[in-house]
């Protein structure tokens, strides 16, 4: 059985965050984020993230889920401090950024607020 490290919500959808999203970019900030970033954002209540995110972990966004296959150096501070992280839906296997977060899987075509955000251990 999988456990549940990480459960939040969208709750608003910044006026760019679509274009980064069909750019392969799903950019999470919890709520609070600061005004210019909150465009490009899918802004989130923010839990406590109950464990480190790790390969092979698995990340609900809605309906569609993804494999984790690599995990930036500052992505776990980011997002226990912020809720910040940068999921990139490319399967890499190396971070392209400290910041950022890889999953293998087709690029949502739509999120909508009140999707639920989910990550658990498998």
């Amino acid at each position: 059985m999988s456990d549940v490290i990480y459960q939040s919500n969208i709750n608003q959808i910044g006026e760019f965050a679509s274009e980064a999203l069909a750019d392969g970019m799903l950019i999470l900030f919890k709520v609070g984020a600061p005004a210019d970033l909150a465009d490009y954002c899918f802004i989130h209540s923010h839990d406590v993230l109950k464990q480190d995110l790790q390969v092979g972990q698995v990340i609900h966004l809605g309906s569609h889920i993804y494999n984790i296959t690599a995990v930036g150096d500052v992505a776990n501070v980011n997002f226990q401090q912020l809720g910040h992280i940068t999921i990139r839906f490319d399967g890499n296997s190396q971070a392209e950024l400290p910041g950022t977060v890889h999953v293998k899987g087709e690029i949502p075509e739509k999120l909508f607020v009140g999707d639920e955000i989910k990550i658990l251990n498998n």
